[in-house]
């Protein structure tokens, strides 16, 4: 099948850089993109005509959420409370365990997967909660993420997580690391053959990574097993660091450097590794001991920094920023991480952030957040037929309506669809060649059922969080409304 997806703005890409093209079309057959331009003169088989809408590269999301977002529990505790939410000494000793079903574990990647593509995201890397797990993710419940993203045609890298250790709290309120070694072993073997026999399943569509969780939770062996297995494999490495003043200070105090420098030191750092979330480096703001030139670093081993602006916006920090890596040379991909994975609303937060971090705008623009999202996640990926709509290309295609009244005038198509658009604004996605979603409808999948769902496996393992507190507060001190929950209204003279 030869189709032309034709629009009133289409996101070329000229062997360098993204251009706009007005009136324009891209034409693809089968899976890729033979034709980007005006006036394609040889017949086709089928025409979508997109209307007024920016004919985009689908999204490609290092950081996407793989489950139903535990954040919104998250986000507005206070640091004291925030240790609340983690693992009790007290739940690892009585016997963590799986709080949720087989079944509901397997549902988690539907419901999650669904949601990406609403959003015109095309290509993702997901990651999913470890709090309310028995230890990490299953081998099985990666494989229903596989078939899920397959059935909906989303282009997916997957590996299960696996750790040595994990965040507890004691009694007295103290935080530290409960180790269990064994369990990060058959963690990764589990990884490796999760990759070992989904690598390039179902057309392609499916690619291995392994994901180590977080750096504090890995031991030096674990670290370089993952990097001997990357590189036999041929598969990306995706491992949180860098992201706050628990991980770097436990690196800092156990190996006397900085955790960027740790990573290096190792040979971990490298083209196939991806580092969510990167700004807690030498130099940062609040990092207030730890020395040496982090960013140089990453640099020269030419480690991808995977930036998720809008769950670090929202827990009050920044990259310090944007900008300054983008000057030094590292290569910058964005992530979601959080409810909704929406790229619009974290480019804008992205941008927002480096600008106030810098005084200007050079090097903070849309423009320079929307590379990032396509071209540079593709380099990362080592796919130069991702992220850009040109000839050999894949055909992952996104049309963005600018026709609601919410969008306003109408200037530059990517500044008019940042500034004012979401991800809701996506009403035609394709993946591979296959038409994934058109008119914010998912063909043979109903969104009520999916949502009511969702919700109630949010509603268990909001649950869950009780049993695990250190304190064993009440539902409604440990997870408090916004006002006070009433039946009824007392009006006082």
């Amino acid at each position: 099948m030869k189709i032309k997806v034709q629009g009133r703005y289409v996101i070329g890409y000229d062997g360098h850089d993204h251009v706009i093209l007005e009136n324009a079309e891209v034409v693809y057959k089968d899976d890729t993109i033979i034709y980007v331009g005006k006036n394609y003169s040889h017949e086709v088989d089928e025409v979508i005509d997109a209307g007024n809408a920016v004919i985009s590269p689908g999204f490609i999301d290092l950081n996407a959420l793989g489950d139903i977002d535990h954040d919104i529990l998250h986000l507005e505790a206070s640091p004291n409370r925030q240790k609340n939410l983690l693992w009790s000494e007290r739940y690892v000793e009585q016997g963590h365990h799986e709080v949720m079903t087989k079944e509901e574990e397997a549902f988690k990647s539907l419901y999650a997967y669904s949601q990406l593509i609403l959003h015109g995201i095309t290509t993702a890397m997901p990651i999913t909660s470890v709090y309310y797990k028995k230890w990490a993710e299953t081998y099985e419940e990666l494989a229903s993420a596989a078939n899920h993203a397959a059935d909906l045609g989303l282009r997916i890298y997957l590996g299960p997580s696996y750790q040595s250790g994990i965040r507890v709290v004691q009694p007295d309120g103290t935080i530290k690391l409960y180790w269990d070694e064994e369990a990060g072993r058959e963690g990764l073997q589990r990884a490796v053959r999760f990759v070992e026999e989904f690598d390039g399943a179902f057309n392609g569509l499916v690619k291995g990574m392994l994901a180590p969780e977080r750096i504090e939770c890995q031991t030096e062996e674990s670290l370089l097993q993952t990097k001997y297995y990357s590189e036999k494999l041929g598969v990306p490495i995706k491992l949180h660091a860098a992201q706050g003043s628990f991980e770097y200070d436990t690196i800092i105090n156990t190996h006397g450097v900085t955790p960027i420098r740790y990573l290096y030191d190792l040979g971990f750092l490298g083209p196939k590794t991806g580092i969510p979330h990167a700004h807690f480096i030498s130099g940062y703001s609040e990092a207030l001991n730890g020395g040496g030139d982090d960013i140089a670093l990453l640099k020269e081993t030419n480690t991808t920094v995977i930036h998720c602006p809008l769950i670090i916006g929202r827990h009050g920090y920044a990259l310090e920023s944007f900008a300054k890596y983008k000057r030094a040379g590292i290569n910058l991909a964005l992530g979601t991480d959080t409810f909704p994975p929406d790229m619009f609303q974290n480019i804008r937060t992205g941008s927002m952030l480096s600008r106030l971090i810098e005084k200007e705008v050079e090097d903070s623009t849309y423009a320079d957040f929307y590379r990032a999202a396509t071209l540079g996640a593709a380099a990362f990926l080592g796919r130069d037929d991702l992220g850009r709509l040109a000839v050999g290309a894949k055909a992952d295609i996104i049309a963005i309506d600018l026709d609601g009244f919410h969008m306003g005038v109408l200037d530059d198509p990517i500044r008019t669809m940042i500034v004012s658009g979401t991800g809701r604004d996506v009403k035609l996605s394709i993946i591979n060649g296959r038409v994934v979603m058109k008119d914010r409808k998912l063909p043979n999948h109903h969104l009520d059922e999916i949502k009511q769902k969702g919700q109630s496996y949010f509603d268990k393992m909001r649950k869950g969080y009780l049993e695990r507190d250190y304190q064993q507060l009440s539902e409604n001190d440990l997870l408090p409304p916004s006002f006070k929950v009433v039946d009824s209204i007392k009006v006082e003279k």
